[in-house]
């Protein structure tokens, strides 16, 4: 009934044109209200997908604060059941756009695995992920740690772990560790933390080992869904992985593994998750892309505002079984500023989650470019490409203009504050120092990037079933 009345209000807008001419208080209410914003959408009635991770807030949070029926639009949010089945969701139709992983787009659009061209205009967080080991792992890896009043000294460099893996080889044990996607940010997280400690992730190339990233390696890294993390290592199938949130804290929960750094740690203020579209669905639906950006600027804002304020009320939303699922104390463990690693060894992290401040939805061409460098790095990008390949595909998949377009009109609906975005960026952050391993990325030279990098594909090398060679 809503919906009805809603979407026949908005078709009878000349009738009240002619009322706000005889009733000037009934103007002044309409032109404040939602309704007198409201987009010409191409199509109010949408399906989003997601997977049970904290960093689907946005979605979540615009659907249950009506940020999603302000614009107009009538959203259903669906789970899925591997980030795979997601993005073939989107790409065939079934799905109008979803929670994807950031290299998820680059990597359809690229033609890697799955090929299609997927854009994006809202980079939905930044950070949000850690990599967790077993309790027996971490019993190995503690006495390699230094300690200060008791407690590890973070970051913890895999370098502690090192010894561990060339242990198990020599015992010929394999040192499997899950990751959630070959183009995820989980798997470019563990492999840089890995690589920044000495330890070879493993490269991709042809073969069978090839495909799962394993040539070379002195680990073998294969992928399992967030939900499942726990419950595969407990099993003793996997040593240790990279997941979002809640999966690390359910690990320290159940009593059954350690996380040992955050990739706020590995790369401070990183960007995570992205709102992807199909290119096609964008060009057809241009209005309505622009009313699901604004609703999540909106639902970004919500959640980080007054210092998180709202991070106790977004915890009970998530927990119920539609979101995540998880316990409300599991999934507040770290939406609410805290981390905690061993157990009993909570610290502060206030930004763990960040969800609209420092800029973290607008859609960097950088970020896009950095997710290419360690497709590079790793071998999923078999030749080299010259700088000029990378800034071209970062702009055909990452759409600041749509952001920002979406952003002036709720600075001028009085929703959001001017210095709250980069209106005057161009698109590039300043180079970036702040990584474990002290390595500075510069968005504007991919190609001198890779060549600082000690492990890693350099210029003019390739993957073999072999190995690497000129």
């Amino acid at each position: 009934m809503f919906k009805t009345l809603q979407h026949a209000s908005r078709k009878l807008s000349p009738t009240f044109s002619s009322v706000k001419k005889l009733a000037a208080p009934f103007a002044l209410l309409m032109a404040s209200s939602a309704y007198a914003e409201m987009l010409d959408v191409e199509k109010d009635e949408l399906t989003f997908g997601f997977i049970k991770l904290t960093d689907m807030a946005p979605l979540a949070i615009a659907a249950e604060k009506g940020f999603f029926e302000d614009e107009g639009l009538f959203v259903k949010l669906e789970a899925q059941a591997n980030w795979k089945v997601l993005l073939d969701g989107v790409i065939d139709g079934k799905l109008d756009g979803a929670h994807m992983l950031a290299g998820q787009p680059l990597g359809a659009t690229i033609g890697y695995g799955t090929s299609a061209h997927i854009v994006t205009a809202f980079s939905m967080d930044l950070n949000g992920n850690g990599i967790t080991v077993s309790n027996e792992i971490w019993e190995q890896m503690k006495g390699n740690i230094p300690h200060e009043n008791g407690k590890p000294v973070h970051p913890i460099s895999a370098s502690a772990l090192k010894p561990v893996i060339e242990k198990y080889r020599n015992e010929g044990k394999p040192f499997n560790m899950g990751m959630v996607f070959p183009v995820s940010t989980h798997n470019y997280e563990l492999r840089y933390w890995l690589a920044a400690g000495g330890i070879n992730p493993g490269y991709y190339g042809p073969g069978a080992s090839g495909n799962v990233g394993q040539i070379a390696g002195d680990t073998l890294l294969s992928v399992t869904p967030p939900p499942q993390m726990p419950a595969t290592m407990e099993a003793g199938t996997i040593y240790g992985y990279c997941v979002g949130e809640p999966w690390n804290q359910q690990a320290v929960f159940k009593g059954i593994g350690v996380p040992v750094i955050t990739d706020y740690e590995i790369w401070k203020n990183n960007p995570e998750k992205v709102f992807g579209v199909n290119s096609k669905w964008a060009k057809e639906n241009p209005q309505t892309h622009l009313a699901v950006v604004k609703a999540l600027i909106r639902a970004a804002i919500w959640l980080d505002e007054n210092n998180n304020a709202n991070r106790k009320e977004a915890v009970k939303i998530l927990s119920n079984p539609n979101y995540v699922g998880a316990d409300y104390e599991v999934i507040a463990n770290s939406m609410t500023g805290t981390f905690e690693y061993e157990k009993g060894d909570k610290r502060e992290v206030p930004d763990f989650n960040v969800f609209f401040r420092y800029f973290a939805n607008y859609p960097y061409y950088s970020d896009a470019i950095w997710y290419l460098t360690q497709m590079r790095r790793w071998g999923q990008i078999a030749e080299d490409k010259p700088d000029s390949w990378y800034h071209e595909t970062a702009k055909k998949v990452y759409k600041p203009d749509v952001y920002l377009e979406a952003a002036k009109l709720l600075v001028a609906e009085g929703k959001a504050k001017k210095e709250d975005f980069p209106f005057d960026t161009d698109g590039y952050r300043a180079p970036q120092a702040e990584f474990i391993d002290n390595i500075t990325f510069d968005g504007r030279e991919p190609n001198a990037y890779l060549a600082k990098l000690p492990i890693g594909l350099k210029a003019g090398e390739k993957v073999t079933s072999a190995g690497v060679t000129k």
